[in-house]
C-alpha cells in the first residue's frame, strides 16, 4: 500500500474496506458539517455503513472508476479527497473533498487534490479533471481557485438538500493547462 506525505505529520493513502471502523469514528465527527456538502449515500451512521460505503468504492475502483483516499493527521483520519466519478475512455474526471471541522485550515485538501489531479493527467492520460459544489460553498470553491480551475458555469438549483434546491458550480482544468505537481 502506498502513502502519500501531505506534510510531516499528515498523510495520504488509500481508504479502503478495512477501514470500516476508523472511517465510521472520523463520520461521527465530521458527519453534520459534510452533510449539506457531499452526497447523502456517502455519509454514514454506523461502522455497517462505513463498510457499505468502502465497498461501494472498492468495486467502483475494481471497474477503473471513482477511488477513495483518506487524510490522515497525526495518524487520525480527519478527511479524505476522492474521484467521485473517473471516465478514463472519456479522458475527464470529477474530484471532490470533504474534512471533519477540526482539520480545515491546515493546508490539507489542496496538496491532496493536486495529487489526484497530477496522476489522472500524467499516469491515466486524462484530458480534463472537474470540480463540481453548491454554489453557497465558498470553502470548497476556493479549493477549485487554488488548483487553478477555471469556472465554468452554475447548473441553477441542480442541488437538492434539505428540501431547498441550491445552484451547482461546475469548475475544471484542462491536461493543458496543468502544471505538474500542481499550483
Amino acid at each position: 500500500m502506498f502513502s502519500l506525505a501531505l506534510r510531516d505529520d499528515a498523510r495520504l493513502a488509500p481508504l479502503e474496506v478495512w477501514h470500516a471502523e476508523e472511517f465510521a469514528d472520523h463520520m461521527d465527527r465530521a458527519r453534520e458539517h459534510i452533510r449539506p456538502w457531499v452526497g447523502a449515500a456517502f455519509v454514514t451512521n454506523d461502522v455497517d455503513g462505513a463498510r457499505a460505503t468502502l465497498a461501494r468504492y472498492a468495486e467502483r475502483q475494481a471497474r477503473d472508476g471513482a477511488r477513495l483516499y483518506g487524510i490522515w493527521h497525526s495518524d487520525v483520519l480527519v478527511g479524505g479527497v476522492m474521484f467521485i466519478d473517473f471516465q478514463a475512455g472519456a479522458g475527464w474526471c470529477e474530484i471532490g473533498c470533504w474534512l471533519e471541522p477540526g482539520a480545515e485550515g491546515q493546508g490539507l485538501i489542496t496538496p491532496a487534490c493536486s495529487a489526484l489531479v497530477d496522476w489522472a493527467f500524467a499516469r491515466r492520460g486524462l484530458h480534463r479533471a472537474e470540480w463540481h459544489c453548491r454554489a453557497d460553498n465558498q470553502r470548497s470553491a476556493a479549493v477549485a481557485k487554488r488548483l487553478g480551475m477555471t469556472l465554468e458555469g452554475v447548473r441553477r438549483e441542480a442541488w437538492p438538500y434539505g428540501g431547498t434546491r441550491h445552484d451547482k458550480q461546475v469548475w475544471a482544468v484542462l491536461a493543458t493547462e496543468w502544471t505538474p505537481g500542481g499550483p
